[in-house]
């Protein structure tokens, strides 16, 4: 078979432009630390790496959710917080010293009756305590302060929560739907619904509704269970100039009732803690298997991509230096 020049040439061409080619391919890689650039590139790991960035991109959010959850949950725990270390004081300091003979005068126990109005008007801040634009307490109305403590005509103070009357009993049957309002957050347990119900075991409740941190109705004896509006009803009785030591002593005893209340809602919130930080470090581990799987699908191994580029580079100067000796010398060259 006759080997003409201009095959020659062509094949030599075509050849090179297969070494830049592949020179071209290598340093991409090398530049951009990714096994292909373009889908044609590998069909396959372009879907696995599509696929990946959705689930780490979902997995993110819900480490985020749970961020923002804890975050709400930390603002109940510092009210609560607040609330009982203040009420404490009240039982402990305030409610005992008023009933020391001593302090049975009209004019000291006047100042104890301010202590726990000013505590009354503290407490009811403190359930109003928000986190960026959602009130803490307001169960599925979160957009407004859930609390009022209203002034009536005759001085006396009136505790509301989301406009009804903590102890009045026409509001029990709405207020006792009210505290076990839930609101769903979904951290990735495959929300799922029933109707136009959440799955209770299928998302993360964050509502913990201020009336079930206090309390509402009243008991046996026709005192609030409610614990701000029994600092107020305390401030009264001792206000009085004829001080009525056993109603007193029956309040001081349901306030500690009350703020038993306090301490069991705080466990609650220590329960829902952990198992946030329990999810967390599970989505968390997950979020590294995925950053792995990603690597292993769109990442090179830096060290073969180097030898790889340098092997294409080697065999690029060396197609270069063949062309400088692919004429042969013709019959022409030895003609004198």
């Amino acid at each position: 078979m006759r080997i003409t020049t201009s095959a020659l040439i062509r094949n030599y061409k075509s050849n090179l432009n297969k070494s830049i080619g592949n020179l071209d391919t290598a340093r991409t890689k090398v530049m951009t630390h990714r096994k292909f650039n373009k889908g044609f590139e590998d069909p396959t790991g372009v879907v696995r790496e599509s696929a990946l960035n959705w689930k780490y991109a979902r997995n993110q959010d819900y480490i985020d959710a749970i961020d923002d959850a804890q975050s709400f949950q930390n603002a109940q725990e510092d009210a609560i917080t607040q609330i009982n270390t203040q009420a404490r004081y009240l039982s402990k300091q305030y409610g005992l010293e008023a009933m020391n003979g001593t302090n049975w005068t009209y004019d000291v126990r006047k100042t104890y009756a301010q202590a726990f109005r000013q505590a009354q008007e503290s407490m009811t801040m403190s359930m109003n305590a928000s986190y960026g634009d959602k009130f803490v307490f307001g169960g599925a109305a979160g957009g407004q302060p859930p609390f009022e403590l209203r002034t009536e005509a005759d001085g006396t103070k009136t505790l509301l929560y989301r406009g009804l009357d903590v102890n009045h009993p026409d509001a029990q049957d709405d207020l006792s739907k009210m505290a076990n309002e839930q609101v769903f957050t979904d951290l990735g347990f495959g929300l799922t619904m029933e109707g136009n119900n959440v799955v209770n075991s299928s998302a993360f409740n964050t509502s913990l509704p201020g009336i079930n941190v206090v309390g509402y109705g009243v008991d046996d004896n026709g005192n609030s269970k409610n614990l701000i509006s029994l600092a107020g009803e305390i401030a009264d009785v001792l206000d009085q100039e004829d001080f009525d030591e056993a109603k007193y002593k029956e309040l001081l005893n349901a306030f500690d009732d009350a703020r038993g209340l306090l301490a069991d809602n705080l466990t609650t919130i220590g329960t829902r803690t952990n198992f946030l930080e329990n999810t967390k470090d599970r989505l968390e581990d997950q979020q590294i298997n995925l950053t792995e799987q990603y690597d292993n699908v769109v990442n090179v191994d830096m060290a073969e991509a180097i030898t790889e580029f340098s092997w294409a580079q080697y065999a690029y100067n060396a197609a270069l230096k063949i062309g400088t000796n692919i004429l042969s010398p013709s019959f022409i060259d030895f003609m004198s």
